[in-house]
């Protein structure tokens, strides 16, 4: 795959390995700062197992976009980054709707332009 490609996708993996660590060990500190105004600060303790649990599907997605670059099979890499990045962007657009229009923005731009340039990786 291409050289923006080859730096593009990491680039996603890298910020979904963030939002797991926020969403999995500094919910209470960082997250409070970034969700500031979506939830009410008593809310946090509360829901702490529930970010957590968000985070480590982040960190699957992740796992996923890292582990292309370990598969032999240029046209199995391919697919599988397809797929991890489909997975972003879906969830970008379900957040977007969901939660807060910014989440397109922030995680769905970067998948987007990754997956355009998986997609250019092949002509």
């Amino acid at each position: 795959m291409n050289t923006i490609a080859s730096i593009l996708t990491p680039i996603v993996a890298i910020e979904h390995l963030y939002i797991l660590y926020i969403e999995m060990f500094a919910w209470e500190t960082i997250g409070k700062r970034i969700f500031k105004g979506a939830l009410p600060e008593n809310l946090f303790a509360q829901t702490r197992g529930l970010a957590a649990n968000q985070g480590l599907y982040n960190g699957f997605l992740a796992a996923g976009l890292l582990w292309t670059f370990h598969i032999n099979d240029p046209q199995w890499a391919f697919n599988i980054r397809l797929f991890f990045l489909g997975c972003v962007i879906v969830a970008a657009l379900y957040g977007a709707c969901k939660s807060s229009k910014s989440i397109l923005l922030k995680q769905g731009l970067p998948a987007i332009l990754a997956m355009i340039a998986v997609l250019f990786s092949k002509l």
